[in-house]
């Protein structure tokens, strides 16, 4: 139980810390994750700026994550265990996440994955594992495993002292991805144990990249960024433009020059991926199978799963190639399979694809108002621009001129998404690139128009003449600037409901409304801004969209613009009855109580009123008091607010928690396994080490010199037995079991260490002693000499007294006395022998020496001696006496020295200060 009196230190400490965190932790972490592949970029002091090596070295990371029994396998382990275990093995998850469980994504997911697919509690897509418990998870969750391995990856980059947390994390994502997507990447983050930075579309993301080296005009300079992945094809127009910095105020200093890229269309088609590529060819290999053997291997998930990797590969080497040979060993039904395929056969199996590679720049370029003629070039990227025939189509669209492979296509967006975080965490210094992007879809609010209400029947009740109708805004059309918000104005008397939802369907089976806000309290605001004075309140609610693409609507209020009692009708009648002889005395309550349309004119014109008043008040003391002013009055009133989603929501924050617990108990469990699997393999490597010491032959291993036969023979014992309880109990054993064994080895090895160590360690460390001696003797000796010139008069006094280097002198026979006794003893001892002295001891006896020396070594000079008066008169006139150069006084000063005096005593520096 923690002390009462230690609980605000504790806090105080632990707050001291996390602010410590929070200002250390400088890294901003980068990830594309795509369909197949992961790219990730750790932005970070101190560490080169490029893509994150996973823990083979290699620059991409595949999406996948997997079971091998209780171990989980990411990357190319997870996806090649899919050939043996095809249910446990989850990949391709992109195409799924924040998807409706009944969308075509799905349908496409379950023609390339065999994982057994359920319904979430949202509605959206879980799998289960063919384990014993049928364990569920979410596909947000096994991303988010993804997310929390690239993490480790980042958190383990740079040397091990220099190593912190890595929090900020920017993820680049498909222009067309819809609002429950981007959802889904936010939560996996957050279940990662990741803070969502920002979202950037990837196309905007490689512009980035690509105008990190580059230089542009004033003039705005047209590109199209092809981006070719697994997933679908999108092409995106941007355009690159110097913009100059803005005059510096004054006393301000110069702003840099910066580059504007703006987004102005972007097309897409989320069906020509590379996924889809492969499946075909995969297809055709099963048909081919089928027709060979006369055996269907659809049926057989293995089978297919291994004619997958297959048919990936082959894809890869047609894209340089004409044809290529497909080989699998036992690909079902212990059948070897090889077959010969052509990129003829490819792109004949595919040719209904063609028209879909080119057609979204087609659609972008149309979208953005501009023709083929105003494009500079076309940017290709992503991994699928590699096949010729989307290529080809490229080509025969925009012509062979425009094409252009100035950018990594595997690396550029991830590049380019750590370049943007850099720039919106403000921790670091890049070029400024300023970016303005779009949404590519239609949104719109809707609400229901306010019943006209008739007479009262007969039972009391309100008719209304006819029902509401729905009315329906675009607030933000395709096209418009992401970062954007929008205020609208309603003249509603009581509470109402106003929706948000994207106008037109944007992918099959994905719903259309976002959210619903329920504005509450309209109708008492209305009567509190009415009794104030207003004049046709009504209801404003504001609709953002985010830089990430997020919709949503912010706030609600109401507001009316009150007018001041004189432009009432109160206020009229009041002066035309008189009212007009108390306006000197009514006139600064009115000031300070009128209300312009925002509040910071409202304050103005407080501040002046108040300003008035006081100088009034100095100028004619008599006057009359002032009267009391009125209360202030806001023309504004937030109303109550509530946000709901409609369709599929986010997880709550209870969910979050939930899942990301689930994550830290699978991490814990496997790192208490990793840790148990290292001890185990560190005893047996330990045990092995010691063996082959044992059985060395050779009487020069120093092993055998420091170690006499009975040790060795008991260690030769204890080694065997425990090899021999590796091999037969050590697939049971716990961690503290290897600890132990180890410790019980360690503690007969450790004689033998201590000697060899000391016998490596002795001569320099009684060399290091006697140099200590020899400095310290030297020391001594000059001090002396310096006391003896003390008395010498008109010398400097020393630094040192008598008895301080009377008692250093002691310490040094002392340890000279010491040194020389143990010495001798240490000669007779054997190699084999534990020594009488020991190195530990050595250097400290050595150290209490040096800290004596160095304490009188590191003493200040003491301060020059006084001069006698008729010196100092001396050097008084010789100074005031503004003719005399500088030499004349020095040598003033000389002159005024004893006879006796040396110039060496005469210095500030003792004989002794050299050492």
């Amino acid at each position: 139980m923690t002390c009462p009196r230690l609980l605000p230190l504790l806090l105080s400490l632990a707050i001291s810390l996390f602010w410590l965190s929070q200002a250390a932790s400088a890294a901003v972490l980068a990830i594309d994750y795509g369909s197949e592949w992961i790219k990730a970029s750790l932005m970070k002091p101190g560490v080169p700026f490029d893509v994150l090596l996973n823990r083979d070295s290699k620059r991409k990371i595949m999406s996948s994550v997997a079971w091998k029994g209780d171990d989980r396998l990411f990357g190319s382990d997870a996806f090649n265990i899919a050939t043996r275990v095809p249910a446990d093995s989850f990949s391709f998850l992109k195409s799924v996440q924040g998807a409706p469980f009944e969308s075509d994504a799905v349908a496409n997911f379950r023609a390339v994955s065999p994982v057994e697919l359920v319904r979430t509690r949202r509605g959206t897509v879980g799998v289960r594992r063919p384990d014993a418990n049928g364990t569920e998870w979410s596909a947000e969750e096994l991303i988010a495993m993804q997310f929390a391995y690239v993490k480790g990856l980042a958190e383990a980059v740079g040397a091990p002292d220099a190593r912190e947390p890595v929090r900020d994390a920017v993820v680049a994502v498909p222009p067309y991805f819809t609002q429950f997507e981007r959802d889904a990447v936010a939560d996996a983050l957050e279940i990662a144990g990741l803070r969502l930075l920002a979202l950037v579309n990837d196309g905007t993301a490689v512009a980035l990249n690509y105008a990190l080296a580059r230089s542009f005009a004033p003039e705005r300079e047209w590109h199209v960024v092809y981006d070719a992945g697994a997933s679908g094809v999108r092409a995106t127009v941007v355009s690159f433009a110097a913009a100059a910095a803005a005059p510096p105020a004054e006393g301000k200093a110069a702003g840099r020059d910066s580059t504007q890229i703006t987004v102005a269309g972007v097309g897409y088609d989320r069906t020509a991926g590379g996924l889809e590529v492969d499946r075909r060819l995969r297809d055709m290999l099963a048909l081919d199978f089928e027709v060979k053997h006369k055996r269907a291997i659809t049926g057989d998930a293995r089978g297919m799963a291994k004619l997958w990797k297959e048919a990936a590969r082959v894809k890869t080497v047609l894209s340089a190639n004409t044809e290529a040979s497909a080989t699998v060993e036992s690909v079902a039904f212990d059948v070897d399979y090889r077959a010969k395929v052509t990129r003829a056969a490819l792109e004949t199996a595919c040719a209904d694809m063609k028209p879909k590679f080119a057609q979204p720049i087609v659609d972008a370029l149309a979208n953005a108002g501009l023709a083929l003629d105003d494009v500079a070039s076309v940017i290709l990227t992503g991994g699928h621009s590699r096949v010729p025939m989307v290529q080809a189509a490229v080509r025969a669209a925009v012509g062979e001129g425009k094409i252009a492979t100035s950018v990594n296509a595997d690396e550029a967006a991830v590049l380019g998404a750590a370049l943007y975080g850099a720039s919106i965490s403000r921790q670091f210094r890049t070029k400024d690139i300023r970016v303005s992007d779009i949404v590519p879809y239609d949104i719109q609010v809707s609400y229901q128009s306010e019943p006209k209400i008739s007479d009262i029947d007969a039972e009391g009740a309100q008719v209304p003449l006819k029902a509401p109708k729905t009315i329906n805004t675009v607030v933000f059309p395709a096209g418009s600037k992401a970062g954007s918000k929008k205020t609208l104005t309603f003249k509603r008397k009581d509470d109402f409901v106003l929706r948000m939802g994207y106008k037109a369907s944007v992918e099959a089976g994905f719903p259309t409304e976002l959210l619903q806000a329920e504005i509450s309290g309209v109708k008492e605001a209305l009567a509190e801004l009415v009794e104030a004075g207003a004049v046709d309140p009504v209801v404003k609610a504001t609709v953002v969209l985010s830089e990430s693409g997020f919709a949503g609507i912010q706030d609600a209020v109401a507001y009316g613009e009150i007018k001041k009692d004189d432009e009432s009708f109160a206020g009229k009648l009041k002066g035309f009855f008189g009212g007009a002889k108390e306006e000197a005395h009514d006139e600064p309550s009115s000031s300070s109580s009128s209300s312009g349309t925002s509040s910071s004119s409202s304050s103005t014109s407080s501040a002046s009123s108040g300003s008035e008043d006081k100088s009034s008040a100095s100028s004619s003391p008599s006057a009359s008091p002032v009267p009391e002013k009125k209360k202030e009055i806001k023309d504004t009133i937030p109303l109550q607010l509530e946000v709901k989603p409609l369709s599929i929501p986010a997880l709550t924050p209870k969910e979050v928690r939930r899942s990301r617990d689930r994550l830290i108990a699978i991490e814990t469990a496997e790192a208490v396994k990793r840790r148990r699997e290292e001890a185990r393999n560190g005893l047996e490597a330990y045990l092995y080490r010691l063996r082959d010491l044992l059985e060395d032959s050779d009487d020069a291993n120093p092993f055998k010199k420091c170690s006499k036969e009975q040790e060795r023979d008991d260690i030769r014992e204890k080694v065997y037995e425990t090899l021999q309880w590796m091999s037969e109990e050590a697939d049971e054993a716990q961690l503290i079991d290897f600890w132990d064994k180890k410790d019980v080895v360690e503690r007969l090895e450790r004689p033998i260490q201590l000697r060899y160590k000391e016998i490596e360690a002795f001569p320099s460390t009684l060399n290091s002693s006697q140099r200590i001696n020899w400095s310290t003797r030297v020391f001594i000796t000059e001090a002396r000499k310096n006391l003896t010139a003390e008395l010498v008069p008109g010398n400097l006094p020393a630094k040192y007294t008598e008895d301080e280097v009377d008692a250093l002198e002691k310490t040094l026979r002392e340890h000279e006395a010491w040194l020389n006794e143990w010495v001798e003893r240490q000669k007779s001892v054997q190699l084999n022998e534990d020594p009488v002295i020991l190195t530990t001891e050595m250097k400290a006896r050595a150290k209490t020496l040096e800290n004596a020396l160095l304490k009188l070594l590191r003493r200040k000079a003491p301060p020059k001696a006084k001069k006698s008066a008729s010196s100092a008169s001396a050097a008084t006139s010789s100074t005031s006496s503004s003719s005399v150069p500088s030499e004349r006084a020095s040598a003033a000063g000389e002159e005024a020295r004893s006879p006796g005096e040396s110039s060496t005593t005469a210095g500030a520096q003792s004989p002794h200060d050299e050492l």
